[in-house]
């Protein structure tokens, strides 16, 4: 059992994509082998955002643990139920990750969302409910930043923002965890002005896929 604070934790946004590559193949295995294309130019710990036909896997940004000329291991994911993970239907792309912008003077975070839904039902000689769940809701976490237009992140917001494409998100955590989401980006560009407290811009990322936590 453990405890921690997440003092010192830094979040960063995807600034740069290389172009995307075709993924002719997948594997159902506790470690998912996808084929790429040639000249892919994956290399073992890039950072990849996968396009699948898996609805579980789609959009998921997922860690390259080996490269086999064109087979590329998804470290963590684990892909080994058909029922999930239809076998030959898992094609699709990937986009690698060339770079990275910190999203610095971040103030405070939260998160909303990801509550389990159910539907409740009852039989003609019940006399008490049952429930069944259903799916999760969707989720976001939000971040207050000092506003502050000369860092090099607030154009990269600005420009997640007005072209509504998912960016992906990393937070590496101070025990060396990173989590990796993709997220709409919503940056609002009007700060905050509160007498006596810093001005601040929000920024708002709504999920897109299941978190990745290595």
């Amino acid at each position: 059992m453990a405890v921690s604070l997440p003092n010192g934790a830094t979040v960063s946004i995807a600034s740069t994509y290389a172009t995307l590559k075709n993924m002719t193949a997948i594997t159902n295995a506790a470690q998912a082998v996808a084929t790429l294309e040639a000249s892919h130019g994956v290399a073992v710990s890039d950072i990849l955002e996968v396009s699948s036909g898996w609805s579980k896997l789609n959009n998921r940004i997922v860690r390259a643990s080996a490269v086999a000329t064109n087979d590329v291991t998804f470290e963590g994911i684990n892909t080994t139920s058909t029922s999930r993970y239809p076998a030959g239907s898992g094609t699709g792309s990937v986009r690698k990750i060339t770079a990275w912008t910190q999203i610095t003077q971040v103030l405070d975070s939260s998160t909303s969302g990801g509550e389990q839904q159910f539907t409740s039902y009852s039989f003609l000689e019940d006399d008490t409910e049952r429930q069944i769940p259903t799916v999760k809701s969707a989720q976001s976490i939000t971040f207050n930043v000092a506003d502050d237009s000369t860092r090099p992140h607030y154009t990269v917001l600005v420009t997640a923002d007005e072209d509504r494409i998912p960016r992906a998100i990393r937070v590496v955590l101070p025990t060396g965890a990173v989590l990796y989401y993709n997220a709409y980006v919503t940056f609002n560009k009007t700060p905050t002005l509160t007498k006596n407290e810093v001005m601040a811009n929000q920024v708002t990322l709504s999920l897109v896929a299941d978190p990745t936590r290595y």
